[in-house]
């Protein structure tokens, strides 16, 4: 006579199979992946090393770019040269910063053909998406928080800290002035995990990294030619470069943070909106091919 043993399965037994890994654990292995590649590895280096050659360069000019804001006084004051990189890296920089990594991050799953793998073997889809959209804007702020301090601390030893004249003629004593120039940079975050988040989108969308990395740098394009014409003053609020210009109101007298709010609130519409985007695409994927 043979006597069945039932015997109860181990909760880590089944968690993988209903589950599959948590979120924590699936983070855990997107940043492994992540550290793993070269590109992301050379970005984060670039975002500390290009900052202090573009100081040296500008710096060396014997006529400094008057034709942008603190442009004229970046060769003798700091914090004008931060500013004056601000402004440049806020149009062309951040965007593709950004979407080198978000823009591939889902592509990537396509190009080596992983995702019936990782989907029916390993977590969730939610858990994987939310797990790469969390790396992503991580990956992002990152290289912000690198950007802005190698920009700073750069223009600060190799140009000085003397005060600062603001937009409207007030001189800034160097202490405040080191405050508003950090926060300028902050403001930059928004917008900058919107345009993650619109990477995310091209990535999912396209199962194809050049357009993932690509999609999201020609349209802030698109956006700051649109932007900077006349006549479209109902549209640029709307616009997700228009909060890269927030931090003009900061370095104003009286200072004005209705544009950082605004833009705060365009960021994350578009953020919102491109993710839930994103799920959707991710969702009704058909990953029986591979």
């Amino acid at each position: 006579m043979t006597t069945a043993t039932l015997t109860r399965p181990e909760r880590s037994d089944v968690r993988g199979t209903a589950g599959g890994a948590g979120l924590g654990a699936a983070v855990r292995w997107e940043v492994r992946k992540l550290r793993a590649q070269l590109r992301s590895k050379a970005l984060l280096l670039g975002a500390v090393i290009a900052p202090v050659a573009v100081v040296i360069v500008v710096g060396a000019q014997s006529r400094p770019p008057k034709d942008t804001l603190f442009g004229r006084f970046a060769t003798d004051n700091g914090f004008a040269m931060a500013l004056l990189v601000l402004g440049f890296a806020s149009q062309w920089i951040l965007p593709l910063v950004t979407a080198v990594v978000a823009g591939d991050i889902f592509a990537s799953e396509d190009q080596h053909g992983t995702w019936k793998t990782v989907l029916t073997r390993s977590v969730s889809r939610s858990r994987l998406f939310w797990a790469k959209v969390v790396v992503a804007v991580a990956f992002g702020l990152l290289a912000l928080v690198l950007l802005a301090a190698a920009t700073i601390g750069a223009s600060l030893l190799l140009v000085g800290h003397q005060p600062l004249l603001g937009l409207s003629g007030q001189v800034i004593e160097p202490r405040a002035a080191l405050g508003l120039v950090t926060w300028s940079w902050v403001t930059m975050a928004p917008p900058l995990v919107a345009f993650t988040c619109l990477a995310l989108l091209f990535s999912a969308w396209s199962r194809n990294a050049a357009v993932g990395i690509a999609g999201p740098v020609v349209l802030g394009m698109v956006m700051q030619l649109v932007g900077s014409l006349g006549g479209i003053e109902a549209v640029r609020p709307y616009l997700l470069t228009t909060p890269f210009e927030a931090w003009h109101g900061l370095l104003a007298e009286p200072r004005f943070t209705g544009p950082l709010l605004d833009g705060l609130l365009t960021s994350a519409v578009w953020s919102v909106a491109s993710l839930a985007a994103a799920f959707l695409v991710l969702r009704n994927r058909d990953i029986t091919g591979g």
